[in-house]
């Protein structure tokens, strides 16, 4: 079964996203490697960063909390004023407590390299929430790796999915959208292309682009993204009667509860 909708399917983004984050990047390898023989090959590589995230304490070290805790029984405050006393105050349970531990998290992208020399010829980005989330370590942690790729001398493809979450910055205002492709080509920076589409239209075809002197490849994020949806059968897991985040204005809404029910009375 198809998503009811015509391009991105929002409800991804809180519910099912790493599963389709990584599911597309692999297919996206996929889809390029035939595109890419015999001269460059397409691997999804993986960065792995300690997340910390306390929302109201941006400045300071920031974790998350661990299952359990346990502080030991009989604190000062048990202990009888007059240590010669016989009487002895005790506790009969300890407290338990949460104690702050960072959690590791793993990222996928996706990496063209040169087949004889395995230098890197472009890096294809699919953002994460945590990515966007302006006091999360991911944020701090892909802002550092943006900045490195755009020095580089590879070419870099950075693709927001999400609707939530802060933007990636740019110079300049980008054009109205949903959902954002970026193409940075080594020769033409700081100058980028933007692509922007809506809730309510098809993904693009977006060129890739490789070493010079050789054509630029397409990816059909559309046709990707529907094999993922299709093979990982989202329509059984996903709630299509939860609440998005960002909330859509009226006439999206409304445009979008259209489409479930046209989908849920589809005949099979």
């Amino acid at each position: 079964m198809r998503s009811p909708f015509p391009g991105m399917d929002p409800f991804l983004e809180g519910q099912e996203w790493e599963d389709f984050h990584s599911s597309f990047n692999v297919l996206m390898r996929d889809t390029l490697s035939s595109k890419l023989e015999p001269k460059y090959f397409a691997r999804v590589e993986r960065r792995v960063y300690l997340e910390r995230d306390v929302e109201d304490q941006p400045d300071q070290p920031q974790w998350r909390r661990s299952d359990l805790a346990i502080v030991t029984a009989n604190p000062w405050w048990s202990r009888p004023d007059n240590p010669s006393d016989s009487a002895v105050a005790t506790l009969e349970a300890s407290v338990e407590c949460l104690v702050p531990m960072a959690e590791e998290r793993r990222e996928t992208y996706l990496v063209i390299r040169e087949r004889t020399t395995f230098e890197v010829v472009t890096v294809l980005e699919t953002l994460s929430p945590a990515n966007k989330q302006a006091t999360a370590d991911g944020h701090r942690e892909y802002l550092k790796k943006r900045e490195e790729l755009l020095e580089s001398k590879s070419h870099f493809v950075e693709l927001d999915l999400l609707r939530g979450g802060q933007r990636m910055p740019l110079c300049e205002p980008r054009p109205r959208g949903d959902f954002f492709a970026m193409v940075s080509r080594v020769e033409r920076r700081p100058r980028v292309d933007v692509f922007a589409w809506s809730l309510r239209q098809r993904m693009p075809e977006i060129p890739i682009p490789l070493a010079k002197g050789d054509p630029d490849v397409k990816l059909d994020l559309q046709a990707v993204f529907d094999t993922v949806y299709e093979r990982a059968h989202y329509e059984l897991s996903l709630n299509y009667q939860a609440e998005l985040r960002p909330a859509l204005n009226a006439d999206d809404a409304a445009w979008l509860r259209e489409r479930i029910t046209a989908a849920a009375t589809k005949p099979a």
